[in-house]
């Protein structure tokens, strides 16, 4: 070798880089404990209110066609697969600041900082499309033809009364 003081600081230095990499915190990993913490599956995935983490991995958050009505009228659990893997990050990130209709807790996404925001983006990547596209929100007094959940308060009920 011609330079071996140079080979070998060359080799230190990326020995140095690959730990640093490795240090790193999984952005894959990070995204699906902050999509668990989230509470993402409960809406976004069909039947994990019910049954929970037996639904497989690759079978979650492909949207729902059971909306959720209120005054902004109804609202569907988007299919955050295909939302993701059909925009670039910069886009999805955009998206997600800019908010949406309710109950979708946006204040939630909004609070996260930019990292976190970006490791669930490359979490939703990872898992690839799958799915069709929720149902489109309705405007409010449109007729409703999915199963819906109401956001709509109900009175108190009283003593005698049905």
């Amino acid at each position: 070798m011609k330079h071996p003081a140079l080979t070998t600081l060359a080799l230190l230095g990326l020995a140095c880089l690959g730990s640093v990499v490795q240090a790193a915190p999984d952005d894959i990993d990070r995204g699906r404990y902050l999509v668990s913490i989230g509470g993402c599956n409960d809406c976004h995935t069909p039947g994990y209110a019910q049954v929970g983490d037996r639904i497989p991995e690759r079978d979650r958050l492909t949207g729902d066609t059971i909306g959720f009505a209120g005054p902004w009228g109804v609202s569907y659990p988007q299919n955050l697969r295909l939302g993701a893997t059909a925009a670039d990050e910069e886009t999805w990130l955009a998206r997600v600041r800019a908010g949406g209709l309710p109950p979708m807790p946006w204040s939630a996404l909004q609070a996260m900082t930019g990292q976190d925001l970006r490791a669930v983006y490359r979490y939703l990547r990872s898992l690839g499309a799958a799915g069709s596209a929720a149902p489109a929100a309705l405007a409010p007094g449109q007729a409703i033809a999915t199963p819906y959940i109401s956001f709509e308060p109900l009175p108190p009920v009283t003593d005698g009364a049905p």
